[in-house]
């Protein structure tokens, strides 16, 4: 049975977008709970979504022996989930939080806006984020009890060479190109002019508010807040950790109607209004309104990185002390090197890169610098951004010479494999399991009992 990694940043959006459309679209298929463990379960809809997901995939050869594995994943992802409550894994609501900001940013990029987002889905980004949080406690639980069966498993370099030459000669897997890349990212300074100025557009909303106009008709026509401008500048009820912190403290700190001072976030400039408190929930509206990069503060970054660029160039400092020296990035203690979420190493196939950085590094030499590049962060701001190619492979059968860290890698997770079917194997016996006689016919990995 394979190892469940941590959800992919996509998957799980896809996987409630996909389940919402599921369950509203088959009105005539009553939906029924397929399997119980402990107190968790699955329904035939959480089989079906994930079973959407990979035929858009095309990765579908046998459909029943598919459900069957599916089913077979998430009685494992309950397992651990019930396992996460009986050890009372704690998630607080910081973490839930945190891990909703950055893929929803991630999202957010990948469609082009939040507005883009909202119309994809046919409904407002809170509605998405409250959907979205349960999912994402059961993960961050799930993760967590999964990485205490791990951590501590290790492989020596003479069971890497033992995992190796344990593969049939014509099973040697093929590795395609590699790139291993470094990056120096320079985020835009914004001057103080353009920072003065918004904060002063905004005591001007602020003043005609408190002069008697209508402070939702202003949040419609001037708030830069896609997702709330178009209701009046309504959030919504949340509750403590949902909001920025610099949000959060001035409006738990107002009466109902009251106006709040300029606010100032990581989103930009905010005058908030209380709407309503029911304990320690709020309702607030609010008019956001966000300093701009200019062309002078985007030109300022581009020339010092050309400068980088030339010292590196010649010889006058070394890439990595470029990046560490300038790089705005919090991984240049790495060296500058891009980290692959996907492998945890520095390699990246073509395929894994962000199409506008392959687009530059595929022309370019092993050890060149890259021109300065206009790039979006994970928090969908504006960088400028210098690359540089370390190395780049051939594709070739897998070698212990070449491709140590890969074969590493993949001993590791046979490993893990291992202690995880062990636990499973042990978990079974002493906790509760319902499967439905649907699919007592599936052929598993493990002998989950069938009642």
């Amino acid at each position: 049975m394979k190892i469940i990694k941590k959800a992919g940043v996509l998957v799980l959006l896809a996987l409630l977008m996909i389940k919402t459309e599921y369950t509203f679209a088959q009105e005539q298929i009553i939906d029924e709970v397929v399997a119980v463990v402990g107190a968790n379960f699955i329904l035939q809809s959480d089989i079906e979504a994930q079973y959407i997901q990979y035929r858009m995939q095309g990765a579908i050869k046998d459909a029943r022996a598919t459900r069957c594995q599916i089913l077979e994943d998430m009685l494992f992802q309950k397992l651990l989930l019930n396992q996460a409550e009986l050890d009372s894994v704690s998630v607080t609501d910081d973490m839930i939080e945190q891990t909703m900001d950055a893929r929803f940013r991630y999202y957010i990029q990948q469609f082009g806006s939040q507005e883009k987002l909202e119309q994809f889905y046919k409904k407002p980004l809170i509605q998405i984020r409250e959907e979205f949080r349960t999912l994402v406690k059961e993960q961050l639980m799930v993760d967590e009890v999964q990485q205490t069966l791990t951590n501590d498993i290790k492989v020596t370099p003479s069971e890497v060479r033992a995992f190796f030459n344990r593969i049939p000669k014509d099973s040697i897997p093929t590795i395609e190109m590699q790139y291993e890349i470094g990056q120096i990212i320079k985020e835009p300074i914004i001057s103080k002019e353009e920072m003065d100025a918004t904060r002063e557009r905004l005591k001007g909303l602020r003043e005609r508010i408190l002069n008697g106009e209508n402070f939702a008709a202003l949040a419609t026509l001037y708030s830069e807040d896609p997702g709330s401008s178009r209701k009046g500048g309504e959030v919504g009820l949340m509750g403590r950790g949902q909001l920025y912190p610099e949000y959060e403290a001035a409006a738990f700190g107002l009466k109902k109607g009251e106006i709040s001072d300029i606010i100032k976030s990581k989103a930009g400039y905010h005058i908030i209004q209380l709407i309503e408190r029911r304990g320690e929930m709020i309702n607030t509206r609010h008019i956001l309104l966000m300093p701009k990069i200019s062309t002078d503060d985007l030109t300022k970054a581009s020339t010092l990185l050309d400068s980088v660029a030339n010292l590196i160039k010649e010889k006058k400092m070394t890439f990595e002390e470029a990046a560490l020296k300038f790089s705005d990035d919090p991984g240049k203690i790495n060296g500058g090197l891009m980290v692959n979420q996907m492998s945890g190493n520095t390699q990246f196939a073509a395929n894994q890169l962000d199409p506008k950085i392959f687009f530059v590094i595929d022309k370019m030499s092993v050890g060149e610098i890259s021109k300065p590049l206009a790039m979006m962060n994970e928090e969908a701001k504006q960088t400028i951004n210098l690359y540089y190619l370390k190395t780049r492979t051939e594709p070739h059968r897998a070698n212990l010479k070449d491709d140590y860290s890969v074969i590493q890698g993949w001993a590791l997770s046979e490993k893990q494999n291992k202690a995880i079917n062990k636990w499973i194997g042990q978990k079974i016996e002493s906790t509760y399991f319902r499967i439905n006689e649907h699919y007592t016919d599936c052929s598993f990995s493990h002998n989950w009992e069938i009642k």
